[in-house]
């Protein structure tokens, strides 16, 4: 199609459930509900004028005038920043920083009940938190000091969850946690059922760490040792041999002052039973084809690749994935609406501006460093952290929106070419920033700490030795983190001054790109433009969100930014909506179940390639989608180095998700009972009156099933 298109000199208007979301969730507010922000410009002003203050007096104007130059050119910086930044007055408690995970969960009462209360404090902040729980003995296994049987990670987890959503419902939005979980551990099968009980830790995201002496053992059919590391009381007490291999495994593990360890460092592991490789991942993969969990996190992949590779162990992330964290690690986050950069959309001479975008792209690196300086965070490890590293992850949305903007469909291999190359230039741009903040401002802390050689450091990285580094060495951070990194080494194919510079004097920060979700802040801010690197879930569909004071969740019909971009500039339709007026957009308008699962993962793999800590990306597939098929979308995302992999099923046996299709909707049905016994069959897109209030049927169904209903 070549139909002439207007330049996009005047804003499309933002939909009604954009300018809501916006209100409930970014405009500040006195505490009797009047604005303080009376628009989204005040908000961008208030932002702005919050961040450019870390600067010097004689910097502040300036910084902040390119602050909101930015902002209204693309730069959205995470939820956490735009709802807090510069509102002190009206809720000094709170943070700017989204991604926390926990400090080691260690096997005791004491530290459990300790951690809990950490995290309680997290989330009242505002900040989500990962927990690795497979560091907690099996169910069943004999507890010295209570003289019984442990209930397992999976009970002490139901503990975590109830605080979550005590805390959530206390301070109005919605508690966000991600627990990870070994393998190897003894329960490792609980785990992966675990959200087959209804209403069970539905606080939590859940991802498995897989690794890759189990890759293996799926290729190979082999048998995998399920086991937990043995202390030597435990040995002393059942006469054990900790060298019998019919018995013990040894093996990396987060924790291992406390058990029985070889010369090599790896710990002592009882074998609590034998199984098939295959049969594990089988169980993994029914549970993510009907439940959408757990994720699959390649946890040696993200260990090889952290930046941070001489001083962290990762075990966890943040509850979306994009973050991999150390234990109290801390991580702001911030996003480039891509949309903004497209010159002539919909037509054959459609561009995308880069010299505008690595603009806002630089000035945008500034103010998300800037963020740590009024963190927020309560807990000492965590300021400690941020403040040590100052990590930062700066990712893109709307990537699905500009493709079709530009005529290119989703997932072709234009696209692909495309999505790595923006996120190429945002990596090159960032890291020459963090030079020269660090020439400014100084370097991360960390880049100028002095770190010992190991061996097993030289092990992870030989390319030393070659360069003359032997055990007992010292070398400085910024040396570690610049010149072995392996993603900095892939920086330094495009610009090797650049990484030689930062090796002499450090960056500002350890870690500049991620890409997350950005659910809400695509939807407000950005008008709907589609989430991070996902194609827009469809160009019309419902929005499941939480409205405080409803009993359930409230449906609210929502638009693809490309699709009023393309009402306005083209056809020159305003709303409302008509599904017969629209019945005919080009074939280059692509929505999330129309892309392949293996598309779904190449775009991911060329995001990957730029962006140095993780990628929270969801595979949609068809409610009908063959499971043989399904399975497959895992093994290849494998194959493609990828970090980690999520799949989304619709699947109305299970619960709804956040977003939902009219069409599944009217195609499922839903049996309630009534107080009399009788059964009445109702379509989810239809709207019973229950309890003094209209509901919509599959979210009524969806509270009641999850015993959520009346407690948002």
């Amino acid at each position: 199609m070549n139909a002439k298109v207007e330049p996009i000199t005047t804003p499309i208007p933002m939909q009604d459930a954009s300018l809501d979301i916006w209100s409930t969730k970014y405009q500040l507010k006195t505490k009797n509900g009047d604005p303080v922000d009376s628009n989204i410009n005040e908000t961008y002003s208030r932002v702005a004028k919050a961040l450019a203050e870390v600067e010097n007096k004689k910097n502040r104007d300036k910084v902040h005038k390119d602050f909101v130059w930015a902002l209204e050119h693309g730069a959205i910086p995470a939820g956490r920043i735009m709802s807090n930044a510069g509102a002190g007055d009206h809720k000094p408690a709170t943070s700017t920083i989204n991604c926390t995970v926990s400090g080691i969960v260690n096997d005791s009462m004491d530290d459990i009940l300790f951690k809990n209360h950490e995290a309680g404090l997290t989330l009242k902040a505002g900040c989500g938190i990962g927990y690795e729980f497979s560091t907690l003995r099996p169910k069943g296994a004999y507890v010295a000091g209570a003289g019984a049987t442990t209930s397992g990670p999976l009970s002490f987890m139901d503990i975590f969850d109830k605080m979550c959503f005590t805390v959530s419902s206390a301070g109005g939005r919605r508690g966000a946690q991600m627990a990870t979980f070994d393998v190897h551990h003894p329960d490792v099968l609980d785990f992966i059922r675990a959200k087959r009980e209804d209403g069970r830790l539905r606080q939590f995201n859940l991802s498995l760490l897989i690794t890759e002496d189990f890759i293996k053992a799926v290729k190979e059919d082999a048998d995998w040792k399920l086991s937990f590391p043995v202390t030597q009381e435990e040995l002393d007490e059942d006469g054990l041999d900790a060298t019998d291999t019919s018995k013990f495994t040894y093996r990396e593990f987060p924790v291992k002052d406390q058990y029985v360890t070889n010369a090599e460092g790896l710990v002592a592991c009882r074998i609590y039973s034998t199984v098939k490789a295959r049969f594990i991942w089988d169980s993994i993969m029914t549970s993510t084809y009907d439940f959408a969990e757990p994720g699959f996190i390649l946890i040696d992949k993200v260990n090889e690749m952290n930046n941070n590779w001489f001083c962290e162990n990762i075990r966890a992330t943040n509850p979306c994935g994009e973050q991999p964290l150390p234990p109290y690690g801390s991580c702001l986050l911030g996003s480039v609406n891509l949309t903004k950069f497209v010159e002539k959309p919909f037509t054959d001479q459609a561009t995308f501006n880069f010299d505008k975008y690595r603009k806002v792209v630089a000035i945008f690196t500034r103010m998300l460093d800037n963020v740590v300086e009024i963190n927020g965070l309560p807990l000492e490890g965590q300021r400690n952290e941020i403040l040590n590293k100052r990590r930062h992850g700066m990712g893109i949305l709307g990537l699905g929106s500009t493709l079709t903007m530009l005529k290119m469909p989703y997932g072709g291999e234009a696209s692909i070419k495309f999505t790595e190359e923006v996120n190429r230039e945002m990596a090159l741009e960032g890291w020459r920033q963090a030079l020269s903040l660090a020439k400014e401002k100084g370097p991360a802390p960390i880049m100028e700490e002095t770190f010992t050689v190991t061996e097993e450091m030289l092990n992870k990285r030989p390319e030393m030795k070659e360069d003359g580094f032997k055990a007992g060495d010292t070398v400085k951070g910024k040396v570690l983190h610049a010149k072995y990194s392996r993603y900095m080494q892939r920086i330094a194919q495009f610009e090797p001054e650049l990484i030689e510079k930062i090796a002499d004097k450090g960056a500002r920060f350890t870690h500049h790109t991620s890409i997350a979700p950005t659910g809400t802040i695509s939807l407000s801010l950005a008008n709907n433009v589609s989430n991070g690197v996902e194609p827009s879930f469809a160009h019309h569909y419902s929005r499941n969100i939480i409205r405080e004071g409803k009993k359930t969740k409230e449906k609210v019909d929502v638009f693809s930014y490309e699709l009023l971009a393309y009402r306005h500039l083209v056809n020159h339709k305003a709303m409302p909506y008509s599904e017969d007026a629209d019945s005919k957009l080009p074939e280059y308008f692509i929505s999330a179940d129309e892309v392949t699962p293996t598309q779904h993962v190449d775009i991911q793999a060329a995001a990957q390639l730029w962006v140095d800590s993780s990628i929270s990306k969801t595979a949609n597939v068809p409610t009908e989608f063959p499971y043989q098929d399904f399975k497959e979308i895992y093994m290849y995302a494998y194959e493609k180095g990828l970090k980690g992999c999520t799949t989304f099923r619709f699947n109305p046996e299970a619960f709804q998700g956040v977003l939902v299709k009219e069409q599944d909707l009217e195609n499922t049905t839903y049996e309630f009972t009534l107080d009399d016994g009788s059964k009445v069959s109702v379509k989810g897109n239809e709207e019973i009156e229950y309890d003094g209030e209209v509901h919509s049927a599959a979210n009524l169904f969806d509270a009641l099933k999850e015993g959520t209903y009346g407690k948002y």
